[in-house]
């Protein structure tokens, strides 16, 4: 027998109708469970007073727990920020190192090219004072008498 693709679609339109309707089948069955389970907390053969504990014991040891967990975290975190500063402050460190190098060879350059004008200045002096000297030279007229 051969089915068309009409029927195909239609069986798997159903298979998807029937695999949805077992999830929520599933989620109230969970749900009616849950209701279920506070209802017999809340109406168990136990007196006010031992049930009130009974919740009061619970809530605390939650707390303890929550308590401890945010205790162990806070100690990973103060650990872990302990250890970023200290990577920090050694690159910190290290960036100053190098800047400070790379200022004073620039300082270095800078006096050495300071010195270097100073004496191409002194020098140039010198040679325009020594050629004005030989410019400048009285110039004796030949006697004629």
């Amino acid at each position: 027998m051969r089915m068309s693709n009409q029927g195909l679609r239609t069986q798997s339109a159903r298979r998807r109708e029937d695999e949805s309707g077992l999830s929520t089948q599933l989620t109230c069955f969970l749900l009616g469970g849950a209701v279920g389970a506070l209802a017999a907390l809340l109406f168990a053969p136990k007196s006010g007073r031992e049930l009130r504990g009974d919740i009061a014991d619970a809530t605390r040891q939650g707390v303890d727990r929550a308590r401890d967990k945010a205790n162990e975290y806070y100690e990973v975190s103060r650990e872990r920020a302990t250890e970023l500063y200290s990577t920090a402050s050694v690159k910190a460190g290290e960036v100053a190192g190098a800047a400070r190098q790379a200022a004073a060879k620039r300082g270095e350059n800078l006096s050495a090219a300071i010195d270097a004008g100073k004496r191409a200045y002194a020098e140039e002096k010198r040679r325009t004072e020594s050629s004005n000297i030989l410019t400048q030279a009285p110039a004796y007229e030949p006697d004629k008498s």
